[in-house]
């Protein structure tokens, strides 16, 4: 009984024996989702989860240039110079930045730290989208773009987004989802199911989906709501390795010249980390 204790005695807590800067760059060594586990453990973890240290080495190394390309100089500004390292990082989980002329938007998947994009529609390849007679563009203010795509009426509907796979994060598996809604006048789209498909470079064909948008009540529904009130529905996967893969390409394809579709509200192609959200 003795012996016990005098080996309890000596047990002391780690956080009396190592310092914060210490546990700090322990957990850098984790996820972001451990990171915000440990915040229970005690008050000294709570804290050194709060390091820039931590959150600094979770932002992607090149985060400033993306930053940099933001559609407003002023709210670059505003995330490199007013915000600490921690703050910045949940800031880009929950407020993604639009970029490259107002076409894309870039943030980050809370649990991992990796990339997310989305492709506004201007930056899609849409069939026809220039001709008034068959699409429309317009400004909604539920969408993070300037501009949303809204179909009029065709018969031929062929949307397509590509992605450069070097700028997404390597050794992740990335899922591509078309966000999506339907004007109040719409029809088509529950006659006929649309091809759905993702391919990676020009080695992976990649592989197709066959659904309806806008399915009946007796038909699978396929399609889910986001939380910013958008619908989104699955194209694809693909996994990036290396980044040197070349484009991921998304589509959407339905090309029954027989069946007229109209109604369809285009937001973009969300490519975010698979098992995020």
């Amino acid at each position: 009984m003795r012996n016990r204790k005098a080996i309890n005695t000596n047990n002391e807590d780690i956080t009396n024996i190592l310092p914060e800067e210490c546990i700090s760059y322990i957990l850098s060594l984790t996820s972001p989702a451990d990171v915000c586990r440990s915040k229970l453990v005690s008050p000294v973890f709570r804290s050194a989860a709060d390091s820039d240290t931590i959150w600094g080495k979770f932002l992607p190394s090149d985060y400033y240039d993306i930053i940099s390309n933001a559609s407003s100089s002023s709210s670059s500004k505003l995330l490199t110079s007013s915000m600490s390292k921690t703050q910045l990082y949940f800031h880009l989980c929950k407020n993604p930045i639009i970029i490259d002329n107002g076409t894309m938007s870039f943030g980050l998947d809370k649990a991992t730290g990796k990339k997310c994009y989305m492709l506004g529609a201007r930056r899609l390849s849409i069939s026809w989208a220039n001709t008034p007679r068959y699409w429309r563009w317009k400004r909604v203010p539920e969408s993070r773009f300037s501009e949303v795509a809204e179909l009029k009426e065709v018969w031929w509907l062929d949307v397509k987004g590509t992605i450069e796979t070097k700028i997404l994060s390597p050794n992740t598996p990335y899922v591509a989802y078309l966000v999506y809604k339907f004007s109040s006048s719409r029809y088509g789209f529950e006659k006929k199911p649309v091809d759905l498909h993702v391919e990676l470079g020009e080695s992976d064909a990649g592989r197709t989906f066959r659904i309806f948008l806008d399915p009946s009540a007796n038909i699978p529904q396929f399609s889910r709501e986001r939380e910013d009130g958008w619908m989104e529905v699955k194209l694809g996967e693909f996994f990036n390795e290396h980044g040197d893969d070349g484009k991921a390409t998304c589509s959407l394809r339905e090309v029954d010249n027989y069946t007229p579709k109209k109604g369809l509200i285009i937001e973009g192609i969300d490519i975010r980390p698979k098992d995020s959200r």
